[in-house]
């Protein structure tokens, strides 16, 4: 129930865009504002993600899971039933500037191409040799987000969204 209940803020909230569409333009020029602004739309993007699958039944583990010395980070890990999920947030957040471009928008899942697959592999492969609890079936889910600002989110959740080994 409360999940439900933060879920649906999360979602009317997120009308707004995932991102402040009121910041000065000299501001947002710059490399520091945007590069600022993008982790501040990932953080949102994030916890919008957490509330989506704790609404759809998961139970998130971990967060931001990282290894000191290996490139790569998972965003959510988590139980769905008793299934350990690796899953991997992918947001595009179109701002009201931005609506009237000809040519379309890349999916947020065209991002997890097979350098990054690799990257998350061998994050998870961590993760389990860290934890050493989990003896049962793994899986990557892709949740891939689109932000349009003004209009709710368009959430996609891919189950199983590509193999362990690769």
């Amino acid at each position: 129930m409360f999940s439900r209940i933060m879920f649906s803020t999360m979602n009317f909230a997120a009308r707004r865009g995932f991102a402040d569409p009121f910041q000065p333009t000299e501001i947002a020029n710059s490399r520091s504002a945007s590069k600022l602004a993008a982790r501040q739309r990932g953080i949102h993007g994030e916890t919008f993600a957490y509330w989506f699958l704790r609404r759809h039944g998961y139970i998130i583990i971990a967060r931001n899971f990282t290894v000191a010395g290996i490139k790569g980070e998972l965003d959510l890990v988590g139980y769905d039933r008793e299934i350990l999920a690796f899953v991997e947030v992918k947001l595009r957040s179109i701002q009201p500037n931005e609506t009237s471009r000809s040519t379309p928008q890349p999916l947020p899942e065209e991002a997890v191409g097979p350098a990054k697959r690799r990257d998350l592999i061998r994050m998870a492969k961590q993760f389990l040799s860290h934890w050493r609890k989990h003896k049962g079936i793994c899986r990557f889910d892709l949740l891939a987000i689109e932000a349009r600002y003004g209009k709710a989110p368009i959430v996609r959740l891919h189950k199983d969204a590509f193999p362990m080994h690769i």
